[in-house]
């Protein structure tokens, strides 16, 4: 934005284009879906997996405006992709977005001064800007009142005062959005006189190659590029002279930004701010001693969780079972009405096949996302984090890798959509890898096929039995390999530097239900239309090799005549070794729809009609198979466990693949996703089957 010249005075004009930025836990969001209401999209920033959210808003006269959620940042030094991205929004460099013409800039009225940081670096870059003071309430429960007045004069930029989880002063914020945009204050912070000098000098060399840009923006941008930042301007030489004059003049120049800024901040805090003598603790304190107690937290955490999944599953099976019986009776209904014929059976196996397989989850989406809403709002996330982080760290992670990979058991596709909680993107990435090998609800119908089928309900230790130990086992398992790759990805492929994991303890917070809905409809919105394309495409691929060549009306030998039996048939010399024949294979291919369609493939090979896991018929007819070419069983207890240990590992779920695909942006981590998963299966179930051969199980 250029600033016009003194000849010319400046004509208002209002903005077309507002960003909002703040800190994480300033209420950045609840603001944002209070200015835009229904009027609100989301998305990813192109080629990058930052989440982008547009509304709009328009105002008592007329205008219509576009709202961007910034993503939450503590300093334009950046260091990690989200805060990267915040930063080019606000500078309005950012490829295809649009400049802001005002920058709302949201601060948490009692951590004022650390807030205010960030606030100071946004005034320098040169552009309109509207400072909120929100969470007045919380600030003034603890003591703190902040002269609005005073430090609108001290910043020079208007401030308004509110309080997003009630409403109000939402209306004084709309107002100040539709006025004639407020002239950019003026820096009055200095930094260190042989800083500064450096600083002018290196701004003064930009004028020429920026002159589009602001005398402000140059400055701080001349700052940030002496200071480390190299993309932050391109005068390198200039740069690297500054920076050796001032090594060779020593000094802690490095720090020159932070002790400038702070050196105005405190004292200006300190005139704005009059802070109550009482030393009572508040109630987040109170509740903190006994939620992130070291024994007591870690016990309620557990409890909590223990909830949110028996929740996850009870309270969405009903639900599922709905959407299930919902699905087949429009089944068939288009079975009823329609002929026979490809469009027939492409309509039933593919198209309404694949949208169940999507629309199925939504349940445990919503339960689960309300429990996340709930724990977010309230400022409890933030202390799980804190309590699990020593135990994450052992494995490369952090704490707020905690709740993705635990909402795996229920599923993997929310698992992987929780990460998007973490704020580091080589955390983030490692969690979404390795949340697959979670044990999910859609291994289980596979175990209690091949569990009840091959191993005998023997009483051991009194209260559990073999079968129970069995899948104990297979939960312990995948718990182990996921915590072994996260460290293997961290240490040999997702590299960089260490995060360092500071996370703020917001104040608690009684949850809004009409946050906590707006962030259900947001999530479900997202796995619906992000995740269904994908899957509804796999799934008709998918009906096209079960359904062609068409050969026979037998549905066994059309299966293994069709291009999904060949393949069955082309991938047996690799699983062979696993003890495997092409039926398995078939199974095994098949159930990339959902690890669950294993089930009912084996039934359609074994002609059993509607077979699920519990189906005695299909169970004696796995134990009673023979291969014809051997003379011996196809399926035996030692190749039951190597094909439980295979499903345990195996990335067998196309949902999950789609979900990764979106999530990441990028085909890369999906492909690698399925080559390693599947790997680590077939490596562990060649084990499994070839030493219980050499010790005598076969």
């Amino acid at each position: 934005m250029t600033i016009p010249s003194a000849s010319s005075p400046p004509v208002p004009r209002t903005a077309q284009v507002v960003a909002l930025a703040g800190n994480p836990n300033v209420g950045k969001t609840t603001i944002f879906n209070r200015l835009t209401g229904l009027r609100q999209r989301v998305g990813n920033y192109p080629g990058v997996t930052v989440e982008r959210k547009l509304g709009s808003l328009e105002t008592p006269a007329g205008n219509k405006m576009t709202i961007v959620d910034v993503p939450g940042l503590y300093s334009l030094r950046a260091t990690s992709l989200d805060e990267e991205i915040a930063c080019r929004v606000l500078e309005g460099s950012l490829e295809g977005e649009q400049e802001p013409d005002l920058i709302v800039v949201i601060v948490d009225a009692s951590n004022l001064e650390r807030n205010l940081y960030l606030a100071s670096q946004i005034l320098d870059l040169g552009r309109p800007t509207v400072v909120v003071l929100n969470m007045v309430d919380t600030a003034r429960a603890s003591g703190v009142e902040v002269d609005v007045v005073a430090l609108e004069r001290e910043l020079g930029v208007p401030v308004i005062r509110t309080v997003a989880s009630t409403g109000e002063g939402i209306s004084d914020l709309k107002t100040a959005l539709a006025a004639p945009l407020p002239t950019p204050a003026e820096r009055t912070w200095r930094l260190p006189e042989a800083v500064e000098e450096r600083v002018s000098a290196i701004a003064a060399e930009l004028a020429s190659k920026k002159p589009q840009w602001s005398n402000g923006r140059r400055f701080a941008m001349a700052l940030r590029g002496l200071l480390g930042d190299d993309s932050a301007t391109p005068i390198e030489a200039e740069v690297a002279r500054a920076r050796a004059d001032l090594e060779a003049e020593g000094g802690p120049w490095r720090q020159a930004e932070v002790l400038g800024r702070y050196g105005w901040l405190t004292p200006l805090v300190g005139r704005v701010v009059k802070q109550s003598e009482s030393e009572e603790r508040s109630v987040s304190d109170r509740l903190d001693a006994v939620l992130t107690h070291r024994i007591a937290g870690p016990a309620i955490f557990v409890a909590i969780l223990a909830l949110i999944f028996q929740s996850v599953f009870a309270w969405a099976t009903p639900l599922m079972d709905r959407i299930a019986t919902s699905t087949a009776t429009l089944g068939d209904l288009v079975g009823t009405t329609l002929p026979d014929g490809l469009v027939r059976d492409l309509l039933l196996d593919g198209v309404i096949a694949g949208v169940g397989a999507v629309v199925i989850f939504l349940p445990q989406i919503l339960i689960l996302f309300f429990f996340l809403a709930i724990l977010e709002t309230t400022g409890y996330m933030a202390r799980a984090a804190f309590i699990m982080d020593r135990l994450m760290k052992r494995v490369g992670l952090s704490g707020r890798s905690v709740v993705p990979l635990l909402s795996s058991f229920a599923c993997a596709i929310p698992g992987i959509m929780a990460a998007r909680t973490i704020d580091n993107q080589r955390d983030r990435l490692v969690t979404i890898l390795v949340a697959p090998l979670m044990t999910c609800s859609a291994r289980l119908p596979v175990y209690t096929l091949l569990i009840g089928a091959f191993i005998p309900p023997v009483a051991l230790l009194g209260f559990i039995g073999s079968q129970g130990l069995t899948l104990l086992v297979l939960y312990l398992l995948g718990i182990g390999f996921a915590a072994g790759a996260a460290w293997a990805l961290k240490r040999f492929l997702v590299r960089g530097e260490t995060s360092l994991f500071v996370m703020e303890l917001p104040p608690y917070r009684l949850p809004r239900p009409r946050d906590i809905l707006w962030r259900m409809i947001e999530r479900s919105k997202v796995f619906l239309t992000r995740a269904g394309t994908i899957i509804l495409s796999i799934s008709i691929v998918l009906w096209f090799l079960a359904s062609f060549p068409r050969t026979s009306s037998d549905p066994t030998e059309q299966l293994e005549a069709s291009f999904i039996g060949q393949v069955g048939h082309a991938i047996e010399p690799a699983i062979r070794p696993l003890g495997y024949d092409w039926k398995i294979g078939v199974a095994i291919v098949a159930s990339f729809a959902a690890r669950e369609v294993a089930v009912s493939a084996l039934g359609t090979i074994y002609s059993i009609g509607d077979a699920d896991e519990t189906s005695e018929p299909l169970r004696e007819r796995l134990r009673d198979d023979i291969d014809p070419r051997t003379g011996k069983h196809v399926f035996t207890p030692l190749v039951a466990v190597s094909l439980m240990v295979f499903y345990v590992l195996a990335c067998q779920c196309m949902s999950t693949v789609a979900v990764v695909r979106r999530e990441t942006a990028s085909w890369r981590w999906p492909f690698f996703l399925i080559a390693y998963m599947t790997g680590l299966a077939w490596i562990a179930a060649f084990l499994t089957y070839q030493g219980g051969k050499l010790l005598g199980f076969g």
